[in-house]
């Protein structure tokens, strides 16, 4: 099954041209818009989802930031969940929605294809990987790692080998682009050397390594913390295997024929709910954000240069 999404990866566009620029001749890196008509000056603000976490549970949480940011921008404002971010990547294309919380890959894939620019990326409270408790920074990346049981005989990335390894979406930065990636380094194929199950939300991983499920499970760091209250020894009885290089924050991208001044205006709509305590909190439960800052295409060159490294996986 992996196998084939992984497929789909690659034909919808995330081909080696991605390194040499995202877009048509004459682009340059930077938050810029595909659009030569900028001027849709939306009546109602359509916001797309994809659970990270119990699907159930995210359009209760994502109700409320619906409202706060109708109060701010003076239009209604709808929440969709959807299950998988090739969806929210479609509906921004055709236009059903206009505003996606895209990961890096997903955005960076968006991009391509003329369908979404990026306005803010994410800001979450750094990790200590050890103890999976937050620090004070906030901060616009974030790491992956393969969770592991410390009673496993799992050891290495090379132990890994003949494993069953519990899989996000192909275009999951953290559920699988980034930590396969460091597991070629290691000699060890994602798509040739493990059985590979894919899961749907961080929480599913973690669920299906501590249940047998799986053997390993790739998942953000620190993706624990969902399920500290169901398994409560977990910080004591898994450990992360490895931790990848630093990740981009999600985005929130918007469909590139949006008219600047509203742009702009969504943009600060953003900043100012995720700089209000009661805004923050609303937020933190949906996606773990703490807060939100200005972005630029730039910052997804090395998404990019990840996109490359995965398609060699399996060949």
């Amino acid at each position: 099954m992996l196998k084939k999404f992984l497929a789909l990866f690659v034909v919808l566009g995330l081909t080696s041209s991605l390194a040499a620029g995202c877009g048509s001749s004459g682009e340059k890196s930077g938050n810029s818009s595909h659009s030569s008509s900028s001027s849709y000056t939306p009546k109602e603000l359509k916001i797309g989802f994809v659970p990270s976490q119990n699907a159930e549970t995210l359009e209760a949480k994502a109700k409320p930031l619906g409202k706060l940011l109708s109060k701010e921008l003076g239009i209604p404002v709808t929440v969709t969940v959807t299950t998988d971010y090739n969806s929210i990547v479609e509906a921004l294309g055709s236009k059903q929605l206009d505003i996606g919380f895209l990961p890096p890959t997903d955005y960076v894939l968006a991009h391509k294809k003329h369908y979404a620019d990026v306005l803010l990326q994410a800001l979450r409270y750094g990790v200590d990987p050890k103890t999976g408790k937050p620090t004070s920074e906030k901060v616009d990346y974030y790491y992956s790692g393969m969770l592991v049981k410390n009673d496993s005989n799992i050891k290495s990335i090379k132990d890994l080998k003949g494993k069953k390894i519990g899989w996000q979406s192909p275009t999951s930065s953290a559920g699988y682009v980034w930590p396969a990636v460091e597991m070629k380094k290691a000699g060890v194929d994602a798509q040739k050397d493990v059985t590979g199950v894919q899961l749907q939300g961080h929480d599913k991983g973690v669920q299906a390594l501590m249940s047998g499920d799986v053997d390993a499970a790739a998942v953000f760091v620190d993706a624990r913390n969902i399920v500290e209250k169901e398994y409560p020894n977990i910080y004591k009885t898994t450990h992360y295997l490895f931790l990848t290089e630093k990740i981009p924050n999600d985005t929130i991208s918007v469909r590139p024929d949006m008219s600047k001044k509203w742009k702009d205006k969504v943009t600060d709509a953003f900043i100012k709910i995720g700089n209000d305590p009661k805004g923050q909190k609303i937020i933190k439960d949906i996606y773990t954000h703490v807060g939100y800052k200005k972005s630029s295409d730039a910052n997804f060159d090395t998404v990019r240069e990840y996109s490359e490294k995965v398609q060699k996986i399996g060949k």
